[in-house]
């Protein structure tokens, strides 16, 4: 029994290291089939999934779905402090040899209260280790106690630092392309701009975001369950946006080079299928097309009317839908595991921009119908905004 104990333990205590080292400390995704933070966050996630299903408001289900992100690292950081508790008190099991001040018996249980106490380092004295196995037992746990909290210390800055320049561009892209975000906004808003260079620039920072956003997702699996600070943003209906955007460049639109188009594609759609197996997402053949015949008339119509005109002819109409192919099953596999909106190729109608809304804006109306708001300046209309 008590060799049955230590080996416990030991395995136990190995497994919790080799998962906190391969996700706080190893930059790259672990294919091994047994992971403790693998094995964790779909037994959380599922029914906290289920449990957003019940609530009717959007704003509120999508409230309740961003709280998991973070408790899920608070309770991953609990769940291997618990391991390792639970390990040395196996090992010190089976190691033997402890006296307590009250002489009453040792059982697993007073063990397990010790390894407690010594892994936060509380040291109340009450149970004392008195042979050299349980002494050497009791300094390495009061040491990887230190670690822990170490741990700790610096993991959850980078997680939120990888977080913050996540949102960053999410949140500049709402005067770009809308909100939520679409391929039509970006292109009708930046696509007939006099400047080929003006719509590069936009897809270089593209580039660098997805490439970012690829390395921190893979080295932190977590990050890809914090959700953006409005409803209608998130990370993978951006990416799926530049996704569209560059797609419909490549295919053919007038007068816009497809150079830099191509090579942010390309690292975005590494981005979308990478990140899907993070999530584990699968393909759904039965999945909605996102851009019918009777859409993608609707897109080209909107866009001539802004001034871009996407090429006409099968070819071309073949070329979007080969890339369309290369990233949209991805991108609707993350979406029905993460319950996030995958954004449409255009808005039905016209849709404000975040930066348009306000809590005050009803009331700043009212004040302007009712003649108290300060006259408008000649020429200025209710949508210059600029």
């Amino acid at each position: 029994m008590l060799i049955v104990s230590t080996i416990v333990g030991l395995l136990t205590i190995l497994s919790v290291l080799l998962d906190a080292f391969e996700t706080v400390v190893l930059p790259r995704r672990v294919q091994r089939q047994f992971r403790i933070s693998a094995w964790f966050y779909p037994r959380t996630w599922i029914p906290w999934r289920r449990i957003s299903s019940r609530i009717k408001s959007r704003s509120h289900r999508e409230n309740f779905l961003g709280y998991f992100g973070p408790l899920s690292l608070i309770f991953l950081l609990a769940l291997w402090a618990a391991g390792l508790i639970v390990g040395f008190a196996l090992l010190q099991y089976g190691a033997g040899g402890h006296l307590q001040v009250n002489n009453q018996p040792l059982t697993f249980g007073w063990l397990l209260y010790h390894s407690g106490e010594t892994f936060f380092t509380l040291g109340y004295g009450d149970i004392v280790p008195n042979s050299g196995m349980a002494r050497a037992l009791s300094v390495l746990e009061a040491g990887m106690g230190f670690g822990f909290l170490g741990t700790v210390i610096g993991y959850l800055p980078t997680i939120y630092s990888s977080f913050s320049r996540r949102e960053i561009e999410i949140s500049l892209l709402d005067a770009r392309a809308g909100s939520p975000p679409t391929a039509a906004e970006l292109l009708m808003r930046l696509g007939n701009s006099s400047r080929q260079e003006v719509l590069d620039q936009v897809f270089r920072d593209w580039e660098r975001w997805a490439a970012e956003v690829l390395e921190s997702h893979l080295s932190y699996p977590a990050l890809s369950f914090f959700r953006s600070q409005h409803n209608n943003q998130s990370w993978l209906g951006a990416l799926t946006t530049i996704l569209d955007t560059t797609a419909l460049v490549i295919a053919g639109v007038e007068g816009i080079a497809s150079e830099q188009a191509k090579i942010t594609f390309a690292i975005a759609r590494h981005a979308s299928v990478d990140l899907a197996q993070v999530v584990k997402a699968r393909y759904d053949p039965e999945t909605p097309d996102r851009l019918p015949a009777a859409e993608f008339a609707r897109l080209r119509q909107a866009l001539a009317e802004r001034g871009v005109r996407v090429r006409e002819g099968a070819e071309a109409e073949q070329k979007l839908a080969q890339l369309r192919a290369l990233y949209e099953p991805y991108a609707q596999g993350v979406a029905r595991n993460l319950l996030i909106t995958v954004p449409p190729w255009l808005h039905p109608e016209k849709i404000k921009d975040n930066w348009q809304a306000g809590p005050w804006d009803r009331a700043i109306q009212a004040k302007s119908l009712a003649g108290l708001a300060p006259p408008k300046r000649p020429g200025q209309g209710p949508d210059e905004h600029f």
